[in-house]
């Protein structure tokens, strides 16, 4: 999920969505779900491409038509991309299996004719005929074999052609689903991949009778930090902290930027003990490095981390236990933060109170 969508999830959306309504009205276009979602994107990323371009047209005077929001949605909205992307990808397809499709027709009627050749030989040569007759057919028949040997050999290269071609497709598609489920920012996985993935995995879970345990990790006091040191050092924190989640989340295991400055981590397998461990080992990491600004090399201080994580009670739904972490988490928060709490001790601890 972009840090735009996040901020659209938030208390912020309904004063963006006012703003975003108001320039229409001033602009004179009309309130589509299409310009609706460009101008909410306009007025939550100022300083982005899209809003450049439109404060470009504006200041030239350009009306901002249909068609023109059509085009800077594919340009500009990532949603949009995509769809269009794979539009591309799926007429390339077509195009292809359509001249391969000719290619195997030419090659039937070829071999068609080579068949009635055949007949026609053999129909000769069973007639007495002299020397020159006999000429004649092995002639007729070397022709026809060329004939269907240069077809074969045609088709033969074009579906080599069609197999490079449509592997560069499948290519192409496997890495428009790539973005699609990857966060721009940390290439960690984004919400939309995470969400799918934990389905499946519960699915696998109650299947096969194995644990899973989830995590949710979140920096501590970001958005002071970023409010201090700006956007683009806050990139580079959650930056850094998705770089250090990201090395501990190797296969079966599965990491995602959940939203800001938020990460969720999947177990599938793992014990409690492990999971807290593991939590354990990311929360001293993280913390233990002192920060620098890039563009100053001023000292940003230590980073800590606050983690909760739920283990998975057998049949309960991603969203159920997804609660469980995140309550979890704001227990963490709510001890001090830079820590790690398990969503049953949580619970313990409750009902001891």
């Amino acid at each position: 999920m972009s840090d735009v969508e996040t901020t659209l999830r938030g208390p912020e959306a309904y004063k963006i969505a006012r703003r975003a309504l108001d320039l229409m009205e001033r602009h004179q276009i009309w309130p589509t779900a299409l310009n609706f979602e460009l101008w909410t994107h306009y007025v939550a990323d100022p300083d982005g491409a899209l809003a450049r371009e439109i404060t470009r047209l504006i200041s030239m005077g350009e009306p901002i038509t249909e068609m023109l929001s059509e085009e800077l949605a594919a340009a500009y909205l990532p949603k949009a991309r995509l769809n269009e992307q794979i539009r591309d990808a799926g007429d390339l397809l077509s195009k292809e299996l359509e001249s391969v499709s000719k290619a195997i027709q030419n090659a039937q009627k070829t071999n068609a004719a080579f068949g009635k050749t055949l007949a026609g030989v053999s129909k000769d040569l069973d007639a007495p005929t002299g020397v020159e007759g006999i000429k004649a057919v092995v002639s007729s028949l070397a022709e026809a074999t060329r004939q269907v040997a240069k077809e074969n050999k045609a088709l033969e290269s074009r579906l080599a052609d069609s197999t490079a071609e449509v592997d560069r497709l499948r290519e192409h598609l496997e890495q428009v689903r790539r973005d699609a489920t990857t966060d721009g920012l940390t290439n960690l996985a984004n919400r939309k991949a995470f969400d799918e993935e934990l389905e499946r995995a519960c699915a696998e879970a109650d299947e096969a009778g194995s644990a899973i345990c989830l995590a949710v990790l979140d920096i501590d006091h970001f958005k002071g930090f970023n409010d201090t040191w700006g956007h683009q050092t806050g990139d580079q924190v959650i930056r850094y902290v998705a770089s250090v989640i990201g090395r501990v989340a190797a296969l079966p295991r599965f990491a995602a930027r959940y939203g800001g400055e938020e990460f969720a981590m999947i177990f599938p397998g793992e014990a409690a003990a492990t999971v807290s461990a593991t939590l354990e080992e990311i929360r001293v990491e993280v913390s233990s490095r002192m920060l620098k600004r890039r563009s100053t090399n001023e000292d940003l201080g230590a980073i800590t981390l606050s983690s909760g994580f739920a283990e998975r009670r057998k049949g309960e739904t991603g969203h159920s236990v997804m609660e469980r972490a995140d309550a979890a988490l704001y227990a963490s928060k709510r001890s001090g933060r830079n820590r790690v709490t398990a969503a049953d001790t949580q619970a313990e601890s409750a009902n001891a109170a």
